[in-house]
């Protein structure tokens, strides 16, 4: 980036980051080009795409499905297992020399303690792992561990007890008790809370007259999901002392910024790279001068400003 006004970097749970802008999971391709730090300007951390235990192949038929203002998914959390993820994409994803957080999906107890030794065999090349007890496109896990406070807490132990690093836990909008599951998880290790994932939502394919995905429902995200996403920022700031990285519908700097002054430490932005990958570039050079303007060295200045006023 060009000489920047302010200061952009900040520290979030363990992770230092050169910029608050942070790649959600399940966007950035495996590709060796897109991982050159060139194509990462602006780029503070990367979430690498979901890693099970396992292999899985995903959902099938209709996976994706365009909505004004945004777009469903039904992935699945497809992947080739963590075994496959350390020996095919670790030494691309390591190539643009940026901090990373490996997506763990949340698995049975059994399964997620032995993803995360096989993790941890790999020493320091794991800066980070981005817990996801919020996926709301597989059964019997991912999100079923995110609604309820005790079973939040209880995941989050589980990682916790095998995993020493950074360690990021990805929270369901779709808990009616969003304040005390972001408690549950900050008391039982979390270094820090990803507010959200995507929202339920689902699509009628008209012309056949059926729900459009197999699963009937699907995950809403895109510019939709803003403002919710930033209400989820604003109550988990006001209950936990850990940073907190807002996530949901980030398509511009002042976004960014909404969620910064409502207390988010970092964002990360995912639907909106589909069609402008230079926007983390754009965020963190937007929130230099945002605070520059505002007499500030650096945005870090910014951070829960709106909670004062």
């Amino acid at each position: 980036m060009t000489f920047l006004p302010a200061d952009v970097s900040v520290d979030v749970g363990g992770l230092p980051l050169g910029s608050p802008v942070v790649i959600a999971s399940g966007v950035w391709p495996y590709e060796p080009a897109l991982w050159s730090p060139e194509r990462l300007e602006g780029v503070g951390a990367l979430c690498t795409k979901a890693v099970s235990l396992h292999p899985r192949e995903g959902n099938r038929g209709v996976r994706v499905w365009e909505t004004p203002c945004g777009m469903l998914n039904s992935i699945g959390l497809q992947n080739s297992g963590v075994r496959s993820f350390l020996k095919d994409h670790l030494p691309i994803v390591r190539k643009s020399g940026l901090p990373f957080l490996v997506n763990l999906v949340m698995e049975s107890e059994r399964e997620v303690r032995e993803s995360l030794s096989i993790l941890g065999g790999a020493g320091d090349a794991i800066p980070a792992v981005e817990l996801n007890i919020s996926c709301p496109n597989v059964d019997g896990d991912g999100m079923a561990w995110g609604i309820s406070p005790e079973s939040a807490a209880k995941a989050v132990s589980i990682a916790r007890n095998e995993w020493s690093g950074a360690l990021w836990v990805k929270l369901t909008p779709q808990s009616p008790d969003f304040e005390e599951v972001a408690k549950a998880a900050e008391g039982a290790g979390a270094d820090a809370l990803v507010c959200g994932n995507t929202w339920l939502g689902m699509a009628m394919d008209v012309k056949k007259k059926r729900p459009a995905f197999q699963r009937v429902f699907a995950g809403l995200s895109g510019p939709a999901v803003f403002p919710l996403a930033l209400r989820t920022v604003w109550q988990a700031a006001g209950a936990v002392s850990i940073p907190i990285v807002g996530c949901g519908g980030v398509a511009s700097w002042e976004d960014a910024a909404a969620m910064i002054l409502a207390g988010a430490s970092a964002v990360e932005t995912g639907s909106a790279m589909f069609t402008d990958f230079d926007l983390p570039r754009k965020i963190a050079e937007g929130l230099a001068h945002f605070a520059a303007g505002e007499g500030m060295k650096s945005f870090r200045e910014l951070v829960g400003i709106g909670r004062k006023q």
